[in-house]
C-alpha cells in the first residue's frame, strides 16, 4: 500500500511540474510513469479537486494555473466553458489563462476599442468583427446564440492563444451565470478551510506504533508538547497519545498499547467554523488533519482555530452572502429603563418567505447574531450555540422593524442559557431559548 501511495504523490509532482496550458491523459501518464491507468486516473482526478487541472467536455483535461486564496475571484476561460457548457472554436492553447472582466459586446466595433483591453472577454453574437478586434485587442471572445464563426478567427485565435467559445444560451443568461459564479467565488474567499490554517507534516510532532513510553517523555521535553498522532509506517494515523494515555506506565510499554485508537480526525476542506464546533463539543486540544485513506497530512490546535477566527472576523466581506446581510441589519439600542442591550433590525423583502413573512431560517438567524453578539459585550468572544427553540406567537411582515430583547438566564465559565423576545411595536411576536457553550483560550 505505502508503494501505491509512494506512486500516486509520484505522478501528482509530475503533474504540477507539467507547463501550464499543457494537455493530459490517463493513458500518457500510465505510459511515461508505469502506473497503471487506474492509479493515473485516481491522481489526475486529486489534482483536479487541488486545482492544477481542469476537465473540459468535447476537449479533455489539461493543466492550468492553481488558484491563490487571493485570486479567488478570477475564472480561467477552461471554467467558463464547463459553466456556458460551451464549445471551444479556437485558441485552445490559451484555455488556462483568467479573465480579468467581460465586457458585452452590443455596441459598434469604435466603441469597442475603448472598453476591451487584454483578459477580458468580450461576449458578442454572430459579429466577425467584432470578434477580430477583441482577439486583436487580447481579448478572449464568447459567441453567444450558438453560432459558429469564420476559419480565419479561429487562426487568429489559435495564433494569440486567446479562446473564442461559442455557447446556445443568449448573452443576458451568460452574463448572469458569470456573474453568480464570481459572486460565489468572493463568498469562498471568505470561507477559511483547515488547509488553510493546518501545521503541515513536516512541522507536526508525531510518534510511530512501533514507539515506546520512554519516546512520549523525549517528545514532550523536546517540543513542550502533550499531545500527538501516532502513525504506522505507511504514515497512516493509527489513533493519538496524551499525557493521561502515559502516566504511570511502564517506559518500555509499546505507544500502541496505550493511545487513544479511532481518534476524531479533520479533512483539509472542511471549514474552521465546523472544526471549532467539534472542538468545544468534544474538548479536545488538537485534531490530526488526515487524507481519505487516514494518511497524516497535518495537525490543528485549538489556539490555530482562535486565531483564525479572529481573522475572519477582521477580514472585510466581498461576496456577502444572507447572513452577512442580516448581521448588517441588526443595530444596538441601549435599553434606558433597564439598562440591558436590546437590537432593533428591519425586515428586507429577501428574508421572507413566499407569503411575504419573516422567514423561520432568517428568524433563527437573527437569534443567534443576537446571542452572539450580547455575550460578546460580556468578554465571551468565542462561542459555538448548541440548542435554539424558537416560537412564532404572530407573523413579521415585510418592512417591519422589530426589537430584539436577549436576556440571560444562566451563564457560567463553559456554557449558558439566553431567552430572546422579539417585539413589534410593543406586541410581542416570536420567542426563543438559546443553550450556548464558550470556548475560552
Amino acid at each position: 500500500m505505502s508503494g501505491l501511495a509512494t506512486k500516486h504523490e509520484q505522478i501528482l509532482k509530475y503533474i504540477e511540474e507539467l507547463a501550464v496550458g499543457e494537455k493530459i491523459s490517463v493513458r500518457k501518464i500510465a505510459k511515461n510513469l508505469q502506473v497503471s491507468e487506474g492509479t493515473a486516473y485516481r491522481a489526475i482526478k486529486d489534482a483536479e479537486i487541488v486545482g492544477f487541472v481542469s476537465t473540459i467536455k468535447r476537449v479533455g483535461t489539461i493543466r492550468i494555473e492553481r488558484k491563490q486564496k487571493d485570486s479567488i475571484e478570477k475564472l480561467t476561460y477552461a471554467e467558463i466553458v464547463n459553466m456556458i457548457d460551451g464549445q471551444v472554436l479556437g485558441g485552445r492553447a490559451g484555455l488556462h489563462k483568467s479573465l480579468n472582466k467581460f465586457v458585452i459586446g452590443a455596441m459598434t466595433v469604435e466603441a469597442m476599442e475603448r472598453y476591451t483591453d487584454a483578459g477580458n472577454l468580450v461576449i458578442v453574437g454572430n459579429r466577425v468583427d467584432a470578434q477580430e478586434l477583441a482577439l486583436e485587442r487580447g481579448a478572449a471572445v464568447l459567441i453567444t446564440g450558438g453560432f459558429d464563426t469564420m476559419d480565419l478567427v479561429k487562426k487568429l485565435a489559435d495564433d494569440k492563444e486567446l479562446p473564442i467559445l461559442s455557447t446556445t444560451y443568449d448573452t443576458f443568461t451568460v452574463a448572469t451565470m458569470i456573474n453568480r459564479a464570481i459572486f460565489d467565488q468572493l463568498i469562498k474567499k471568505e470561507v477559511v478551510f483547515v488547509e488553510d490554517i493546518l501545521t503541515p507534516l513536516e512541522k507536526t510532532a508525531y510518534l510511530n506504533t512501533s514507539d515506546r513510553v520512554e519516546d512520549w517523555y523525549k517528545k514532550e521535553t523536546v517540543t513542550g508538547h502533550s499531545r500527538f498522532p501516532v502513525v504506522n509506517k505507511a504514515m497512516r494515523l493509527s489513533g493519538m497519545i496524551t499525557s493521561k494515555d502515559v502516566i504511570d506506565k511502564n517506559l518500555s510499554i509499546s505507544i500502541e498499547r496505550v493511545m487513544t485508537k479511532n481518534p476524531l480526525t479533520v479533512g483539509p476542506k472542511m471549514s474552521v467554523a465546523s472544526v471549532s464546533h467539534m472542538m468545544i463539543w468534544e474538548g479536545i486540544e488538537v485534531i490530526p488533519v488526515v487524507k481519505e485513506d487516514l494518511t497524516l497530512i497535518g495537525i490543528v490546535s485549538r489556539q490555530d482555530i482562535l486565531k483564525s477566527l479572529q481573522m475572519i472576523q477582521r477580514q472585510p466581506q466581498i461576496g456577502e452572502t444572507i447572513d452577512d446581510t442580516i448581521t448588517n441589519q441588526l443595530i444596538e439600542k441601549p435599553n434606558d429603563e433597564t439598562s440591558e442591550l436590546d437590537f432593533q433590525f428591519t425586515v428586507t423583502p429577501q428574508m421572507t418567505n413566499n407569503i411575504g413573512t419573516l422567514s423561520y431560517g432568517v428568524f433563527t438567524q437573527i437569534v443567534c447574531d443576537v446571542v452572539q453578539q450580547k455575550l460578546f459585550s460580556l468578554k465571551k468572544r468565542n462561542v459555538a450555540i448548541e440548542n435554539i427553540s424558537i416560537y412564532f406567537l404572530k407573523p413579521i411582515q415585510m418592512d417591519a422593524t422589530i426589537v430584539i430583547k436577549p436576556r440571560i438566564l444562566e451563564i457560567g465559565r463553559k456554557a449558558g442559557k439566553i431567552d430572546i423576545e422579539l417585539y413589534l411595536e410593543g406586541i410581542l411576536v416570536g420567542k426563543a431559548l438559546v443553550a450556548c457553550q464558550m470556548m475560552e483560550r
